[in-house]
């Protein structure tokens, strides 16, 4: 697997992160859980996501991290201010035309905040609507890049896919001079990932080439000889569907593993037994996984959850920024949106600084390795970007 699935929208690099960042607000989760206004009615938050579809269990993830992010940034209260946080779950299956029904039904029961978005093509549906009506809207696990700066009541709680690509830079270092092959399926999937290694990597001046394989391909051979009269110094492999083991094994047994550095996504956990024996061998890019931090939110997390996972730590990110934002603002929205914007708080990966521009959140990224074998793959970092190091271009707000 390799940057998530067909949620892709990739912006040209431009200006990095404006020197606005030097005022933000500093503070922790924790310093969200007390104070706040006079009205002691519930403050309504609407979870849009997919509770069923192909996204389920990224789903599932963000959910589970919902809670305990809520859990600790209220301190076991479900409080903010002397306010219950009142939450209800919608399942939108991954239709963005469900998504919408259930916002605007939420919208027109009272509730000022959204969340959720396991699916990018359901957040670029939510964004327009949570401008139209005003309210809060805190995208979740979707990565796509046009989440950024959508409009200035939208906001993330996870990464996007610029810093899924930075971090695949980061193996090569200066990408001048380098030449990159990306390998992917034919299709949408494979077309966003090719755009984005030549807006990036080739933008920072890397050589950009493809090998693309038809989606019905079970053969691997030929294409990986192509990729080894290349001569790449970096191997982007784009992939998603159940040829991935076979894909995988092939280019082990044909030496591509060990001719050049092969980097994809590592995607959850239950995915990594499909690399097989290639796993070892493969530089992953990450967003997260179990021991890529040491954090007081990283352990509240695991006392919750067990085993972290890739989407649980947007999920408790979302919790604490709802948590700060009815704080800082209570019922209004734009104090909410001023609340947010700008701010710096501890999170389970580290350091998260929502940019205040363009509403981009940058954190730490990762780049992981697999020891083991079959289905007793362990992940470790090898390394921590932080977040000025993955930063995408400050963007235009558009509304």
């Amino acid at each position: 697997m390799t940057i998530r699935h067909t949620r892709r929208v990739f912006l040209s690099a431009a200006t990095m992160m404006a020197a606005a960042l030097a005022a933000t607000a500093c503070g922790s989760p924790q310093d969200t859980a007390s104070g706040g206004g006079d009205n002691a009615a519930p403050v309504k938050v609407g979870l849009v996501y997919s509770q069923s579809g192909p996204l389920a269990s990224y789903g599932k993830q963000y959910i589970d991290g919902f809670k305990a992010g809520l859990n600790y940034a209220t301190k076991g209260t479900g409080k903010v201010g002397g306010r219950t946080i009142e939450v209800t779950e919608v399942d939108d299956a991954g239709d963005p035309a469900k998504a919408v029904s259930a916002a605007k039904d939420l919208i027109g029961k009272g509730t000022k905040i959204l969340a959720g978005s396991t699916a990018s093509g359901v957040a670029l549906q939510v964004a327009p609507i949570a401008e139209q009506n005003k309210v809060l809207f805190v995208s979740g696990p979707a990565a796509t890049d046009a989440v950024t700066g959508a409009n200035r009541y939208t906001f993330r709680s996870g990464r996007q896919s610029y810093q899924d690509v930075m971090t695949a830079k980061s193996f090569i270092g200066d990408a001048a001079g380098k030449k990159v092959v990306v390998f992917a399926q034919e299709g949408a999937f494979g077309d966003a990932n090719e755009a984005a290694v030549k807006a990036v990597i080739g933008g920072a001046g890397a050589t950009v080439s493809s090998v693309r394989a038809p989606a019905s391909a079970a053969e691997f051979t030929p294409f990986a000889s192509q990729i080894k009269a290349a001569k790449p110094d970096l191997l982007f492999v784009a992939w998603a569907g159940t040829t991935a083991p076979a894909m995988w094994q092939t280019l082990d047994q044909q030496g591509v593993l060990a001719a050049t550095t092969v980097v994809t996504g590592l995607d959850i956990r239950a995915s990594w037994p499909t690399f097989g024996a290639a796993g070892s061998k493969i530089s992953f890019l990450s967003h997260y996984f179990e021991g890529a931090s040491n954090t007081e939110a990283g352990k509240a997390l695991r006392d919750k959850v067990g085993t972290i996972d890739l989407f649980h730590p947007d999920g408790f990110a979302a919790a604490q920024m709802i948590a700060r934002a009815v704080q800082e603002g209570g019922d209004d929205v734009d104090k909410m949106i001023k609340a947010l914007e700008g701010w710096q708080f501890d999170g389970v990966k580290g350091q998260m600084t929502i940019r205040a521009e363009d509403h981009a959140l940058l954190q730490p990224m990762y780049q992981a390795k697999l020891t083991g074998s079959g289905t007793d793959f362990t992940a470790t970092a090898e390394k921590a970007l932080t977040g000025d190091e993955t930063a995408p271009p400050v963007t235009q707000m558009k509304g």
